[in-house]
C-alpha cells in the first residue's frame, strides 16, 4: 500500500533498524521491490531519479507505483521518493504528483547557494504536506557502474551539516561519509562523522551509495543512526545482467515478457538480501491489516 514517509521513518528510527529506498526503472523493477516487501513484511521506499521519469513520463511512473504498492504489497507500506532532484520545476511537479518525499541535490553549490535553493523547495514542498530531502558533500560516482577503486570520495564537513539542517528544515538529510555511487573497492563510511552529525541533529540520515559497501559496515552505521540507505547499483545490475543472460540463453524468443520476467524475481532477490541486511525485515504485522 501506498504510504507516506513519515509514517515508516519513525519505526525504523525508534527500533534502530533502515529503510531500504529502492531506484525502480521500469515496471519490472517496481514489481520486484514490490514483492520484496510483502514477502520479508517490510516497509519500502521505492525512488525514482529524474532520468526515470524522463524516460517513463512522471504520470505514468506515479500511478505505476501507486498501482503496484496497492495491488502487490497490499500488506506493507511503500512510500514514493523523488531522489537526487536538480530540476525546481520536476521537483514542483513531483509534489503536485502525490511524491510524499522529494529530494533537492545541490549539493554542488556553495553552502549558502545550497541552503536558499533548499529553503525554496521546503517551503513549497510543506505547504503541500511533502517531505524534503537535503543534501551535504556531493556524491561521485554513478548508478551501475563497477570498479575497483574511485579517486576523491569526497567527505562533507559535519558542522556545515549541522548549520544546513538548522538554516533549512529539512525532513532527512544526505551526507557525504565515504560511499559512492556504483560498486567500488574502497568505499566506506566514516562513523565519526555520523556520529557528530547524528549527535546534534535528531532527523533521519540518508546514506547514499549503498551499493557495495561491505555489510558489516552497512550494519554498524545503522547502529551509529543511518535511517534510510540508497540502493541503486545492485538493482541495476541484477536486473541488466538477468535481461542479457536470458536474451542470449533465448535469441529466438519475440515475447518481451518472457525475456523480461527473471528481471522482476531478480530485482526480488537483491531487495530482500538488502532487507535482511538493514533489518527490516518482519516489522510489518500483517494480521493487523486488512486488505
Amino acid at each position: 500500500m501506498l504510504a507516506h514517509i513519515k509514517d515508516i521513518v519513525g519505526d525504523a528510527m525508534k527500533h534502530k533498524y533502515a529503510l531500504g529506498a529502492f531506484n525502480i526503472h521500469g515496471i519490472e523493477s517496481a514489481l520486484g521491490v514490490a514483492h520484496a516487501a510483502e514477502a520479508a513484511k517490510s516497509p519500502a521506499i521505492i525512488q525514482v531519479s529524474e532520468s526515470t521519469i524522463e524516460y517513463m513520463g512522471l504520470k505514468p511512473i506515479t500511478h505505476i507505483v501507486s498501482t503496484v504498492a496497492k495491488n502487490i504489497a497490499p500488506r506493507v507500506p511503500i512510500a514514493l521518493h523523488l531522489d537526487h532532484g536538480k530540476s525546481l520545476d520536476s521537483i514542483f511537479e513531483c509534489i503536485n504528483a502525490g511524491f510524499s518525499s522529494v529530494h533537492i541535490d545541490a549539493s554542488h553549490l556553495p553552502l549558502d547557494e545550497n541552503i536558499a535553493l533548499t529553503k525554496q523547495v521546503v517551503a513549497m514542498a510543506h505547504r503541500k504536506g511533502v517531505w524534503v530531502q537535503g543534501e551535504i558533500g556531493s556524491i561521485i560516482g554513478g548508478h551501475g557502474k563497477i570498479g575497483g577503486k574511485i579517486k576523491g570520495i569526497p567527505m562533507a564537513d559535519p558542522d556545515e551539516v549541522i548549520e544546513f539542517v538548522r538554516a533549512t528544515k529539512v525532513d532527512t538529510i544526505a551526507a557525504a561519509i565515504g560511499t559512492a555511487h556504483g560498486v567500488f573497492t574502497n568505499e566506506d563510511i566514516d562513523m565519526k562523522i555520523l556520529r557528530k552529525i547524528k549527535k546534534a541533529i535528531k532527523i533521519p540520515f540518508v546514506l547514499h551509495g549503498g551499493s557495495g559497501v561491505k555489510v558489516e559496515t552497512i550494519k554498524k552505521s545503522i547502529k551509529e543512526g543511518v535511517n534510510i540507505i540508497n540502493i541503486g547499483s545492485d538493482i541495476k545490475i541484477a536486473f541488466s545482467r538477468t535481461l542479457i543472460k536470458n536474451c542470449l540463453a533465448n535469441k529466438r524468443e519475440t515475447d518481451p515478457r518472457k525475456l523480461l520476467k527473471p528481471t522482476i524475481d531478480a530485482v526480488q532477490k537483491v531487495a530482500m538480501e538488502q532487507m535482511v541486511i538493514f533489518g527490516s525485515i518482519n516489522r510489518v504485522n500483517m494480521d493487523d491489516i486488512e486488505t
